[in-house]
């Protein structure tokens, strides 16, 4: 009992400082009162998240096999802290039993099935980490960049949690001790009729050893678990918590600065954060993160930076921005220049590190790094602990962009393009209407007040008014609503850029500068209802807009399109002998959820064979346009467009389709590019659903016409 309980005390003093040192450093990072106001507001939906998604283990469960393997070991800790409480009821009397439960048959047994149920994850755990070793695997291997040897330690931790349970279970059976039924303790009595020749003497020192033993490897568990990666054993629930709902994709937050919404009129760089220029502005959420990463490399399996051989890993952001916060932390946590300078050369020279910067510089994070990121949201949507990567990455631009201006060249062009012509061609605003021109029926164009009788306004989008390609798109789209009887307008001249460039670029003030005059142009019209064909600019006046108080009803063209083929007001009937496969665009997508309806177009038409490529819906891959890449050159690695369409190339496709004016321009380029190669069909082309449904339909130009050819 003095051993014990000794343990225990040593153990939790030293737990205890170091949570305290980990609290005060979370609790430096900026406010974010949203987090706290949603969680305060939504009590339900936080209980069923903590069902779900901690206790539920959902998104861990997406990958069968780690996925039970690491379900088993949690479910099995969770049981097993019953025989916790027994181990220590044991150092108090040799028969301690849990009140009103500590006899009941059916306790022993769950407590020895989930015992049995860690031991298959370890073995399982073991098995994966042997065959993904990534000394052997490199940049195969999920695990690359991770600390594996803690992942070992921590492994043989567990192992000797349940050998040391089990040996002192099958002892106490020997020694006439044990609370429950033997034979339904059925791991126990195994182990126990083992040592049953040993005689009582024998197993009741093996008894009192493995108690002592029990306790103490659980108490050094618990200490190496707040000192590691296995820290997110307790901050899990916590960052789930207060992550957003439903998830983190979708908007961008608005830049804060010391909790407040930054107002660009008034912000002042010298005493606001812009972004995220060091560690400390980074808020208790952010540090949160950084804190609760696994480092179990499912985003780092799933980025596309990462796939095609740039140096972007998710995982490795967030364990370098941790790596870079744990050792600055005694500068940051020191409260006044006096003390700083008392601190060791190497605590002084981590706090002189630029967050961005090159190795020469020795920056926390290298720009090309930064720039690689698509913000496709793979890494968001894969993380089991909802780790918001985005976030951190586009603050790293924010400031970059803003205060360092500090960003890729080319996007320079794109961004003066913005600001004076509101559009990232610099085309004149007049050349927007002239599609309109090339259709056989009119399209009012709102003037002052949308019109009584117009049901939607619809939104062209830059691509869709300018891009050679994409405006066959927006004509197809036009011509089946005009088909179908749906009344609608545009804006034309009026319409400028939604920001999303360069918002994702990390220019926040010609965003802000864009969608305010977007905001105050729909609401001076009267408009509600949207319909929107660039998932881009669906994702941000849906979603983004609201943070300026631009609230609308916004719809994607596949939207409207499926519920109009389901109402019979557009009718597939020509057929449409292909074989098709559908590219999901990561803002309709994985951002939006909106999988369904273009999938559903497809199947309407009479004739189409389709056919899903291996990363499709939540785990579809992306074209390599998201997160500004749209406008910037890809100098590293292989390009994402070729390495997506050589996913669809193995299907023998005769139609890759999509539903995002930028997946059609760079899924179009890698087609091209594989045709002068010889390695695609001459016949392969990259439409719209829209354009494979007004072929349908009967409302657009024959098959190789709006493509081009």
């Amino acid at each position: 009992m003095v051993i014990g309980l000794g343990l225990t005390a040593i153990a939790f003093a030293v737990a205890g400082r170091r949570l305290w040192w980990l609290t005060r450093l979370a609790r430096s990072g900026q406010p974010a009162p949203e987090r706290l106001a949603y969680a305060k507001e939504h009590v339900g939906k936080d209980v069923g998240t903590q069902l779900t998604e901690v206790i539920g283990q959902r998104k861990l469960l997406k990958w069968s096999v780690p996925g039970a393997a690491h379900a088993a070991t949690f479910w099995g800790f969770i049981v097993l802290l019953l025989t916790i409480i027994e181990a220590y009821g044991d150092l108090f009397s040799r028969t301690f039993a849990i009140p009103g439960i500590g006899h009941w048959a059916f306790i022993g047994f769950i407590e020895d099935l989930f015992a049995v149920g860690v031991l298959a994850g370890i073995i399982t755990f073991t098995v994966i980490r042997l065959r993904d070793d990534p000394r052997r695997e490199g940049r195969a291997s999920r695990f690359l960049g991770s600390h594996t040897t803690a992942a070992w330690v921590v492994l043989g931790m567990i192992f000797l949690v349940i050998a040391t349970l089990l040996l002192y279970r099958g002892a106490q059976q020997d020694t006439g001790v044990f609370p429950y039924p033997h034979a339904w303790a059925f791991a126990s009595w195994v182990i126990g009729k083992a040592l049953s020749p040993l005689g009582s003497g024998v197993n009741s020192v093996l008894e009192a050893t493995f108690i002592l033993a029990q306790l103490a490897v659980i108490l050094a568990f618990l200490v190496i678990v707040t000192y590691s990666k296995h820290l997110h054993i307790a901050l899990a629930p916590v960052n789930v918590l207060f992550s957003r709902r439903p998830n983190a994709l979708g908007p961008l937050e608005p830049m804060r600065s010391n909790g407040n919404v930054l107002d660009f009129e008034e912000a002042d760089p010298d005493t606001d954060v812009f972004g995220l220029g060091k560690i400390e502005d980074l808020t208790w959420k952010g540090l949160l993160d950084l804190g609760t990463c696994t480092e179990c490399g499912r985003c780092q399996s799933q980025c596309p930076a990462w796939v095609t051989g740039k140096p972007l890993s998710p995982k490795q952001v967030i364990l370098d921005l941790r790596d870079h916060a744990f050792a600055k932390a005694p500068w940051i946590l020191a409260g006044s220049d006096e003390a700083r300078e008392k601190l060791p050369d190497a605590v002084r020279a981590e706090a002189e590190r630029p967050l961005v910067g090159t190795k020469d510089a020795r920056g926390v994070i290298d720009p090309d790094v930064l720039w690689s990121c698509t913000n496709c949201g793979a890494c968001v949507e894969e993380c089991p602990v909802d780790i918001e990567h985005i976030d951190h990455i586009d603050g790293m631009r924010r400031h970059q962009v803003l205060i360092e201006s500090a960003f890729p060249t080319e996007a320079a062009t794109m961004l003066k393009n913005l600001e004076n012509k509101a559009n990232p061609w610099g085309m004149a605003e007049d050349k927007r209407a002239e599609w309109i021109t090339e259709l056989d029926f009119d399209v009012p164009v709102v003037d002052g007040k949308i019109g009584a009788d117009v049901e939607y306004l619809f939104w062209v989008g830059c691509a869709g008014a300018l891009e050679d390609r994409a405006k066959k798109t927006t004509k197809a789209i036009a011509e089946l609503l005009h088909t179908a009887g749906v009344r609608f307008a545009v804006l034309g001249p009026a319409e400028a850029c939604t920001g999303d460039p360069a918002r994702r670029l990390g220019n926040e003030f010609v965003f802000s500068m864009l969608a305010q005059q977007n905001v105050e142009t729909l609401n001076d019209a009267g408009i509600t209802k949207v319909i929107a064909s660039c998932p881009h600019c669906f994702n941000t006046i849906a979603r983004e807009y609201p943070q300026l108080g631009g609230n609308y009803e916004v719809i994607h063209h596949t939207q409207l399109l499926a519920r109009l083929v389901a109402e019979g007001r557009l009718t597939p009937v020509d057929p449409v002998q292909e074989k098709i496969t559908y590219h999901d665009p990561c803002f309709l997508g994985r951002h939006n959820k909106v999988f369904s309806p273009p999938r559903e177009i497809i199947d309407a038409v009479p004739g189409t064979q389709a056919q899903e490529m291996h990363r499709c819906k939540n785990r579809g891959f992306c074209c390599g346009a998201g997160g500004a890449r749209m406008w910037l050159e890809e100098r590293i690695g292989k390009r994402i467009n070729t390495e997506r369409i050589e996913e669809a190339l193995a299907l023998d496709p005769d139609t890759v389709s999509t539903a995002c004016p930028y997946c059609m321009v760079m899924l179009g380029d890698a087609v091209n590019a594989k045709k002068a190669s010889g390695e695609a069909k001459q016949s392969l082309e990259v439409i719209d659903v829209a354009q494979l449904l007004a072929r349908s339909v009967g409302s657009a130009s024959p098959r190789g016409e709006e493509a081009g050819a």
